[in-house]
């Protein structure tokens, strides 16, 4: 198969592409991760979301580590061909490593401060086994 569709999308200069996970069925976005070429063509090859740890310098295959995988439904590529949104299921309803449904769980209140909106599903001690 063919990786020429890679070729079409606009790598930032350290070959990385910003890819937002949103779910398929209610249109929340769950979270924004960074995919380089091996991770878009792993996600498409498998059809489940894979990134690229900035901090770890590795591939992340989500849910490795907490049992919290994204089934990818869609890949899309944005208008200007430099953002990508996996359109996908989430398995355990959790995505974020704080435990939480999604990763934008704090809101800019009238006040100028950051509030929590979401509350904690599972506490990361318990998905990660450090209980």
């Amino acid at each position: 198969m063919s990786d020429a569709w890679l070729d079409a999308i606009k790598w930032d200069a350290d070959g990385l592409v910003p890819a937002i996970a949103q779910e398929k069925d209610t249109g929340i976005i769950l979270m924004m991760a960074w995919m380089n070429r091996d991770a878009l063509r792993l996600t498409r090859e498998t059809g489940h979301a894979v990134y690229w740890s900035r901090s770890r310098g590795k591939l992340w295959h989500k849910g490795e580590a907490s049992g919290h995988q994204q089934l990818v439904r869609a890949l899309r590529l944005d208008c200007d061909a430099d953002v990508v949104l996996l359109e996908v299921e989430q398995k355990g309803g959790i995505a974020c490593h704080t435990g939480r449904h999604n990763c934008f769980y704090r809101e800019l209140d009238a006040e100028g401060r950051w509030r929590e909106i979401a509350p904690v599903l599972k506490h990361p001690d318990a998905i990660y086994n450090k209980v």
